[in-house]
């Protein structure tokens, strides 16, 4: 009597898929390990051509990891390793036991190929770490997927997922390294070239603020620029002005190029605080010279539409691009941003603001202050890796309101100290105008009549000489000068803008 087999569900299939995969035996080559523990041993000076990438990690076989750490020990304090030298070590401790003792020192010797091939060795015994380290973030994977961590939901897996392959890539231990001299000098005289054939003194990507641009010399690559303010100051609007500054000279500059040329990069904006629809306002706003206001009670008169919808249709060209999800954490930014870089070019990130971020899926942090050290590294690491300025804003803490000058120092960073040393650049937005409105005077404050009226009068003058004027206060650059600059706003339309004073016609 013959049977009908059912096939195999896709759940049994996946078992036994899975079951494939545990049975094999993790990558490793002791063979290199022990060639290379003997070169080592032989001729110390071998230990130069590993040291910069490989650690005793590295090794699939502990005791040789060990012995490895052992040797580094002694070389790296200027001593010599040989099997005379740390045969008492290895006595002592018993590390050698499993495998015969100290007669495997000697028997590591006669393993040695050659000394001129360490390096060969070295990259062999690393290369199956990594291969070996992405068997374990897969396991994770599938692990998590399977309900390991019930606390992470789909999208957080994908986070941690791409984190722990973000960590592996970056820490793998073989980049970096010397850079000749003439080497960065020639890169030196290359930058000093874009800036002497530029009009202008801008030499990065430029902020769409003339004073400004001419203190930094524009954005430049892999810096890490704070914004900061007390709230109704405008940061957000005078971050939203640099973002649309640098997406339009990025498209200015597609123009000159071939007609089917794209633009070369892109402008990345997270807003954490607003929405997308709201960050889009104040640009239409501000271009089209329409109070926000009116726009979101659609009180706008058939001229205003109209020059409403054409500003909309000549920005929506513009390779600017928003994040509005709340609360994103540092790896789904680090993703997004080099999915973007890879898919359209990336020139500029904007963060508003850093204290509303999260740190990296995965990742703990003891108080406030570490988490937010732990973000402020990640956006210049981030920086760095994809070679673009990255801009992110921060508030202050209120301790400004208690001091009778209310320009902001650098100890007022909320969380102050890591940010401080993290960032490139340390900007403050005051506005006087502000302050100056709440001091308004009060007639039931004064006993007479004139000492009200004298008030009124100086307050006046005040708030004259502060009308929509704004301070961009520099107080930190790593590569130039401190200083303030001064700049116009616009309250009506949240407009930053050059202020001409003492200019030349």
């Amino acid at each position: 009597m013959n049977t009908i087999q059912n096939p195999p569900s896709a759940e049994s299939r996946q078992k036994d898929s899975l079951l494939g995969v545990s049975q094999r035996l993790p990558p490793a080559n002791v063979q290199a390990e022990q060639a290379l523990l003997g070169a080592l041993l032989t001729n110390n000076r071998a230990y130069d051509r590993v040291s910069d990438f490989l650690t005793g990690a590295h090794f699939a076989n502990e005791v040789n990891g060990r012995i490895y750490d052992a040797i580094s020990r002694r070389i790296e304090g200027g001593q010599l390793a040989d099997p005379v030298t740390l045969r008492a070590e290895f006595e002592n401790t018993g590390v050698l036991d499993s495998v015969g003792g100290t007669a495997y020192l000697a028997k590591l010797l006669t393993s040695m190929v050659g000394i001129i091939n360490a390096a060969d060795y070295g990259r062999v015994i690393h290369d199956a770490w990594i291969r070996r380290q992405l068997i374990d973030i897969g396991q994770d994977v599938v692990n998590n997927a399977f309900g390991a961590r019930p606390e992470l939901d789909g999208p957080n897996q994908i986070a941690a997922s791409e984190e722990a392959l973000f960590r592996l890539a970056t820490e793998k231990g073989q980049d970096g390294g010397f850079m000749s001299f003439d080497r960065a000098l020639a890169d030196a005289l290359e930058i000093a070239q874009q800036a002497f054939s530029r009009s202008g003194d801008v030499v990065g990507l430029t902020t769409g603020l003339r004073d400004l641009d001419k203190k930094t010399g524009g954005l430049h690559p892999s810096d890490l620029l704070i914004l900061a303010g007390r709230p109704a100051m405008g940061k957000t609007a005078l971050a939203t002005k640099i973002a649309f500054s640098a997406a339009r000279a990025i498209m200015e500059e597609a123009r000159d190029a071939p007609p089917d040329a794209k633009p070369k990069g892109s402008v990345a904006v997270f807003s954490l605080e607003m929405s997308a629809e709201q960050l889009a306002t104040r640009i239409l706003s501000e271009q089209a010279s329409v109070s926000g206001e009116k726009i979101r009670r659609g009180d706008l008169g058939q001229k205003e539409f109209d020059r409403f919808v054409q500003v909309s249709r000549e920005l929506a060209q513009l390779p600017l691009h928003i994040d509005d999800t709340p609360a994103i954490s540092l790896s789904a930014m680090r993703t997004r941003c080099r999915r973007l870089a890879r898919t359209k070019g990336l020139s500029l990130v904007v963060v508003d603001y850093l204290q509303l971020m999260r740190p990296s899926v995965g990742s703990r942090a003891e108080n406030r202050v570490l988490e937010i050290s732990m973000i402020t590294q990640g956006l210049k690491a981030l920086a760095k890796e994809l070679s673009v300025p990255v801009i992110a804003l921060s508030q202050l803490s209120r301790q400004v309101e208690s001091r009778e000058d209310k320009r902001p120092m650098l100890s007022d960073l909320r969380e102050s100290g890591s940010i401080e040393q993290d960032a490139d650049a340390v900007m403050f937005v005051y506005r006087d105008q502000y302050y100056l409105q709440q001091r308004q005077p009060k007639e039931t404050s004064y006993d007479s009549q004139d000492k009200y009226q004298t008030a009124m009068e100086e307050w006046q003058r005040k708030m004259d000489l502060a009308h929509n004027r704004a301070e961009l206060i520099l107080e930190k650059q790593r590569h130039g000068p401190t200083g303030t600059v001064h700049l116009f706003f616009e309250g009506e339309f949240t407009r930053f803008a050059d202020l001409d004073m003492v200019h030349d016609v």
